[in-house]
């Protein structure tokens, strides 16, 4: 399974801060937004990631990340010259997919709690069809709603004025070896993108789309507003000083994962002058 990390878009819900950078880079207390979300895919196992962004910020995002290699990953970096729409980023992978099953993940969500791997798994290890997941919200009609009988999905609405459920659809998805030809069948929207729902809903009326509910213990926050990231800062914040860990450190995610050494892991901590350095040092 390949994975890919979107993070493009214009970032208009938070301008002015967006104005001279893509939102993935604002600062989320102590990292860069797009540390959260591909964390969650090293955290699955992703090895080789394809990240999508939008023209301007190709070359900070290779500075950042560089190809991976200090982080014993494969990451492709390819350009999104325009905001048209989610599944626009597998016709942009098609050739870096190949033809495999492959998970998407958007890089303003923020994902955290025990047994969240575990719910993954059932995406990670998919086959046929596609997985994605549902979340109980106060505010539904700001989100894609799934609409459900059971554990049968009866419909996904996007931003409904009368939702008649509270689940809302994170961004993290997964999908079969087709997803890609099934989006060239896609249609752009009123809006004029082409849009997640839409081919969600051609899995669902195949029969094949499945989900899990995520239940209390896991958190989840959409990056999306000033409120959204306020609040996201303050919850890493709280937890960090509380229970003294980095969350969604990159250097140790690789390190559990065995994709570096912990000869290499001190070299990495060298080049932070601060207590993100010393963390990683201690882990040495």
């Amino acid at each position: 399974m390949k994975a890919i990390l979107l993070a493009g878009g214009t970032g208009t819900r938070l301008r002015p801060a967006t104005v001279g950078i893509n939102k993935h880079l604002i600062p989320v207390y102590n990292k860069p937004m797009i540390y959260y979300s591909m964390s969650i895919l090293m955290l699955c196992k992703f090895k080789e990631i394809i990240l999508i962004c939008d023209p301007k910020s190709k070359k900070i995002y290779k500075e950042m990340f560089s190809n991976g290699k200090h982080l014993g990953m494969k990451i492709q970096i390819i350009v999104q010259k325009k905001a048209n729409g989610i599944p626009e980023a597998f016709l942009i992978s098609e050739k870096y997919i190949k033809n495999q099953s492959v998970c998407l993940m958007l890089g303003d969500n923020f994902f955290y709690g025990q047994g969240f791997y575990k719910i993954l798994k059932k995406g990670i290890n998919l086959k046929k069809g596609a997985f994605f997941l549902a979340y109980n919200v106060q505010h539904p009609e700001k989100y894609a709603v799934l609409e459900r009988e059971r554990n049968t999905i009866v419909n996904i609405l996007e931003k409904p004025q009368n939702p008649k459920t509270n689940l809302a659809i994170p961004g993290i998805y997964f999908f079969d070896k087709n997803v890609t030809h099934y989006c060239k069948n896609l249609t752009k929207s009123k809006r004029g993108e082409l849009e997640i729902v839409d081919l969600l809903k051609i899995y669902i009326e195949k029969k094949s789309a499945k989900f899990s509910e995520v239940g209390r213990g896991i958190s989840w926050l959409d990056m999306g507003s000033f409120d959204d990231l306020n609040d996201c800062s303050n919850y890493i914040r709280a937890i960090e000083k509380r229970q003294n860990f980095v969350i969604s450190s990159l250097e140790e995610i690789s390190l559990i994962n065995k994709w570096i050494s912990k000869k290499k892991l001190f070299k990495i901590s060298n080049d932070y002058n601060n207590s993100y350095g010393e963390y990683l040092k201690k882990l040495c």
